[in-house]
């Protein structure tokens, strides 16, 4: 593997870490401090994720693009702005930084290193939030890339505290922190029988937004090297 490529997948994989160990743990402090007032976890919870996120993408984006979810990377091969190659490398470090992410979590808990979740995140509801919490969230990478993209951190950070409240399924809008959070029963686990029509539906959201911005900003192909931060575009030696 080239050194820069392999500089993007490490950016990839710790960038999904925290962000996962931010989840994850911001949900169980939220929850031990939170008397039993699950609105003041979830609070909690959200505040922690958006401020990671302004600090992981701005942080890890002018390395590896600051994707951290597998839904973003198919996006962005599919607008060239990465290879498949690239792709196929991001995808796996993001999966395993993820669970790396809710390791670490519960060992700075004292919790099981692995405890599968039964938190129950089921029915077609929490299903359609996904496909409308992951759409949203590529809308506001592409429209954001295109026409201000030294504001991209800014607004994914803003877009998923706000989407945290207003989908049911409290957007988890990413495949890998999905897989990740099937291995926690803790706050902000999810049932692993729940996980399946998640990541589906987060992949379909993915990829029905980025065809819309095809169409929404016809010059967003020759762009999308920008998402989600202008970063080294280089392919990768054989």
């Amino acid at each position: 593997m080239r050194a820069t490529l392999l500089r993007q997948v490490v950016a990839e994989f710790l960038g999904t870490g925290f962000l996962v160990a931010t989840v994850v743990g911001s949900g169980i402090m939220g929850e031990r401090l939170a008397g039993g007032n699950i609105a003041i976890a979830l609070l909690a919870n959200t505040i922690a994720t958006g401020s990671a996120l302004v600090g992981l993408i701005l942080t890890f984006g002018p390395i590896s693009g600051a994707h951290f979810n597998p839904a973003v990377t198919v996006a962005d091969a599919i607008e060239k702005g990465v290879t498949w190659t690239v792709a196929a490398c991001y995808v796996p470090a993001q999966c395993l930084g993820a669970i790396g992410g809710t390791i670490t979590a519960h060992i700075m808990f004292q919790l099981p290193v692995v405890s599968i979740s039964q938190h129950v995140r089921s029915g077609s509801a929490q299903v359609f939030s996904e496909f409308v919490a992951t759409f949203g969230l590529l809308c506001v990478i592409w429209g954001c890339s295109r026409l201000r993209s030294d504001m991209v951190a800014f607004a994914v950070g803003a877009y998923i505290t706000a989407a945290y409240w207003f989908t049911s399924s409290t957007s988890f809008a990413n495949p890998a922190v999905t897989l990740a959070r099937s291995l926690s029963d803790t706050f902000a686990g999810i049932r692993p029988i729940d996980a399946p029509p998640f990541l589906i539906a987060q992949f379909f959201g993915a990829i029905a937004a980025t065809f819309f911005f095809r169409w929404l900003v016809p010059d967003l192909v020759t762009g999308a090297n920008k998402v989600l931060l202008a970063h080294d575009q280089s392919e990768p030696n054989a």
